[in-house]
C-alpha cells in the first residue's frame, strides 16, 4: 500500500511540475482536471442517480461523472430553485456505524444536517450574485413564470478527520485500512438537473474531491475537516457551467498543493 502512495505521489507531482512549465496561469488551470483524475478517484454510486452507468467523464467539464440529455438546451432556461440537499446516503458510511457513542453519533447527525444546508446555502449565494445573473433563483416551484431548472443534490460521503479515527482506534497499529482517510479529507456527492415543468430529468453529475491541509491546519478538529471548503469550489463551479459558453472548458482547482512536509 506504501509503494502505491508513493507511486501516485510521483505521479501527481510529475503532473503538476509540468503543469507549472507551461506559460501563463490559464495554462496551469488547463491542466487542473487530469491532475485531479490523478489524485482522486471517484466514488462509488449511492443510488441518488437512477441510471449512473449513462455517465461518463467530460475533459471540458470538471466533475467526474456527467450525462446531459441528448439535445438538452440549457439556454432556454432562466429561473432555478435549489432543492434541500439530501443527506440519507451519509448515514451508510462505514465509520459513522462505528461510533461507540450515542451522544457522538447524535451530534454528528446534527452536523451533516448542518453541512447539508451549508452546501445548499452556499449554491444559492453564488447564484444569487453571479454577476451575470445566469438563472433566477426561486425558493419554490409555484413561483416560477418561465421555463426553470431544479438542482437536486445529495451528500454521498464526508471523510472522518484525525480526531474522529483516533477516537474509532484505526489509527492504532493493525487498526484497520481506514486509516488511510486520514490523508484524504474527502467529499463527495452526487447531483441531478429537473426540468419543472415536466418533470424530466436533463442532467446528472457526481464529484468526489479533496481538499489541501497544512501540518497545522485546524479544520481537522471538527470530524467533517476542511469539507466547507470543497462545497465552496463546488456552488462556484455550478455557476461557471451554468455561463460556460460552447465548447468553453470549465476546470478543476487543483486539488491540492505539494508541500514538503
Amino acid at each position: 500500500m506504501k509503494i502505491k502512495r508513493t507511486t501516485q505521489a510521483a505521479a501527481v507531482s510529475a503532473a503538476l511540475l509540468t503543469a507549472l512549465t507551461m506559460t501563463g496561469c490559464s495554462s496551469v488551470r488547463s491542466g487542473s482536471n487530469d491532475v485531479k483524475a490523478l489524485a482522486v478517484d471517484a466514488a462509488p454510486d449511492a443510488g441518488f442517480i437512477e441510471n449512473p452507468t449513462q455517465q461518463v467523464k467530460r475533459a471540458d467539464l470538471p466533475f467526474q461523472k456527467v450525462w446531459i440529455k441528448p439535445g438538452f438546451d440549457k439556454s432556454l432556461y432562466h429561473e432555478m430553485v435549489v432543492a434541500p440537499v439530501n443527506t440519507q446516503y451519509m448515514m451508510d458510511m462505514d465509520w459513522l456505524h462505528k461510533l461507540s457513542s450515542a451522544n457522538y453519533i447524535s451530534d454528528v447527525k446534527t452536523d451533516i444536517q448542518e453541512l447539508a444546508n451549508y452546501f445548499r446555502q452556499q449554491v444559492l449565494t453564488e447564484f444569487k450574485e453571479d454577476p451575470q445573473h445566469r438563472f433566477r433563483v426561486i425558493e419554490y416551484a409555484g413561483q416560477h413564470s418561465q421555463p426553470a431548472l431544479r438542482l437536486e443534490l445529495a451528500l454521498i460521503q464526508i471523510d472522518p478527520s484525525q480526531p474522529v479515527l483516533h477516537a474509532l482506534g484505526w489509527l492504532q497499529p493493525g487498526g484497520g485500512t481506514a486509516a488511510g482517510a486520514v490523508n484524504q479529507r474527502r467529499a463527495a456527492f452526487e447531483g441531478r438537473l429537473r426540468d419543472m415543468e415536466t418533470g424530466e430529468v436533463v442532467a446528472t453529475f457526481a464529484d468526489r474531491d479533496m481538499q489541501d491541509a497544512g501540518p497545522l491546519d485546524l479544520t481537522r478538529l471538527t470530524w467533517y475537516g476542511p469539507v466547507k471548503g470543497i462545497m465552496d469550489r463546488w456552488a462556484e463551479q455550478f455557476v461557471a457551467i451554468a455561463n460556460r459558453k460552447p465548447n468553453e472548458i470549465v476546470s478543476d482547482p487543483t486539488p491540492f498543493t505539494l508541500r514538503p512536509f
